[in-house]
């Protein structure tokens, strides 16, 4: 039975190369986050589809569309493989190591604070490996429902989707201008005069412009969109350049180069929202993730307010 069933669904290795093609969305991109030559991992997704005895997808343009076959063989896939990390990990704990992999996937201002939550963890587990990916809020949601990750950091957890969440931390989010753009000068500022600003928004799926956005139409006003910009570092320099006002988390000012940004006191602001670490119910969490999880909850939410205020 074992020996048939390895027959239809192909070496581990093919798996890994399946679900990099599926991440990547290309033979190249899978070669490159895999360093294997595309040849390689071409024959190899062919020797995987003739063990099957069905095509795993179809190139439609410049797209890949998966079979249904194809995403069976992925659903599989990602269950197998997790399965062997977490029995790696089991393995690892019973001889009294902290080995395996921890993979966390955060919205994009997240990253200001995760890798001040990761050093002393890493410091104390030295043999975990991290992955730490970073996307916007749209992104983070296709991999949560991918099950890609361990965790999954949001200031807005997505409804709809059977998740546990533990709050972190706040995420307040504020309207800043250049210090010397004339709003800058006032000791508040309505709402109106704000929206009649030039306004520098954050791309579509963004967190934060999600965020945002949500504000605006609850106060049944909006703003003077004059660009959409996909980084909070670009949008910051472009306050700096005077090309418009825009909202974006505190966390950005906090551990980044704000020389000459001002936050405005504008009516109705900050945004209130929290950071959260999410997971899905039906995950079960390795051991090196329970342990983090359990560092998290003890002595995270501490340190990254130390780490705020540094």
């Amino acid at each position: 039975m074992a020996s048939r069933l390895h027959a239809h669904i192909g070496t581990f290795r093919q798996l890994e190369i399946l679900l990099a093609l599926y991440q990547g969305g290309s033979v190249k991109a899978a070669s490159e986050s895999l360093f294997l030559t595309q040849p390689t991992v071409s024959m190899q997704l062919k020797k995987l589809s003739e063990a099957i005895g069905l095509p795993l997808y179809h190139q439609v343009g410049r797209k890949l569309k998966f079979t249904d076959a194809g995403l069976a063989t992925i659903k599989t896939a990602q269950q197998i493989l997790q399965s062997c990390e977490a029995l790696d990990m089991q393995l690892s704990d019973l001889r009294g190591l902290k080995s395996g992999t921890l993979r966390l996937a955060s919205a994009t201002t997240a990253k200001y604070f995760i890798p001040h939550l990761l050093g002393p963890f890493c410091e104390r587990y030295p043999g975990i490996d991290i992955q730490f990916t970073v996307a916007n809020r749209q992104k983070v949601i296709e991999r949560l429902e991918q099950g890609l990750d361990d965790f999954y950091v949001f200031s807005y957890v997505p409804e709809g989707l059977e998740l546990e969440t533990i709050e972190f931390m706040s995420n307040d989010l504020v309207a800043i201008a250049e210090q010397n753009h004339p709003l800058s000068k006032q000791k508040r500022v309505s709402l109106e005069q704000f929206c009649q600003q030039d306004f520098l928004i954050r791309e579509s799926g963004s967190g934060t412009r999600y965020a945002t956005e949500s504000f605006f139409s609850k106060q049944s006003v909006s703003p003077k969109v004059k660009m959409t910009i996909a980084s909070n570092e670009a949008i910051i320099h472009s306050v700096l350049s005077r090309l418009g006002v825009s909202i974006l988390s505190a966390h950005t000012l906090a551990f980044g180069e704000m020389y000459g940004v001002k936050v405005l006191n504008v009516e109705g602001l900050p945004i209130k929202s929290k950071w959260s670490f999410s997971w899905t119910k039906t995950h079960h969490l390795s051991p090196i993730a329970n342990v983090f999880l359990n560092y998290v909850e003890t002595e995270g939410r501490e340190m990254m307010k130390q780490a705020i205020k540094l």
